[in-house]
């Protein structure tokens, strides 16, 4: 998840808030009295490009209701 901010302070800095998400790629969450109401993202010419460096990043669980990885304190 991206940056959180309130309609109140995006509104006075939106050039600010639009340059940071072209440089940085990071979206932006604009609240209204605390609910999320907007998202505001970099533009993708073709969307399914931004998902390419996800390829082969997700692992496959054979049994997902088993714990992942090292055995936590709770489950001693």
């Amino acid at each position: 998840m991206g940056k959180v901010v309130t309609k109140s302070q995006f509104k006075p800095h939106a050039l600010e808030y639009f340059r940071k998400i072209q440089e940085t790629g990071e979206e932006v969450i604009i609240t209204d009295h605390g609910k999320p109401v907007l998202k505001v993202v970099p533009y993708a010419e073709r969307p399914a490009d931004a998902l390419k460096s996800l390829r082969g990043s997700v692992l496959k669980y054979d049994e997902p209701l088993k714990p992942a990885g090292e055995k936590w304190d709770g489950l001693k």
